[in-house]
């Protein structure tokens, strides 16, 4: 038996908002069948693929990347170096956002442990941001 569901159906089995499966179907990342009433059903291939999709951008892929891994993933005669680099590629990324993530919360507790918390005007936190662009 084949599964055929509907897109709130495919939302439910899949953890996405209907939105954001109506937005996959829109740049053809899925691509379910129109009934004669005009409803999108998504069979099983298309509900893994949503699934495949969802936990892609939960490890923040970009949409492109999550299209190519989509495709290496159909491709039977892939090369598991090509998924490799755009795992490899994204971790970069993330090891970027890492380092800029530490630097902003260094800053932030440095100004918030010079800061007296009084009732007094004076604030490092707010000189540092009316400051920004004045160095």
């Amino acid at each position: 038996m084949s599964l055929a569901v509907s897109i709130k159906e495919a939302a439910d089995l899949t953890g996405l908002p209907v939105k954001t499966i109506r937005y996959y179907e829109d740049i053809g990342l899925v691509a379910p069948v129109r009934a004669a009433n005009g409803y999108r059903i998504f069979h099983e291939n298309d509900v893994h693929k949503l699934k495949f999709l969802a936990r892609g951008r939960s490890l923040g892929f970009t949409i492109e990347n999550c299209r190519n891994l989509l495709a290496l993933y159909s491709n039977k005669n892939r090369a598991s170096s090509d998924v490799k680099r755009i795992a490899k590629e994204h971790v970069s990324v993330i090891d970027t956002k890492i380092e800029e993530l530490q630097s902003m919360r260094e800053t932030l507790a440095h100004l918030v442990a010079t800061c007296a918390g009084d009732d007094r005007p004076d604030c490092p936190i707010i000189n540092e941001l009316s400051s920004v662009g004045e160095q």
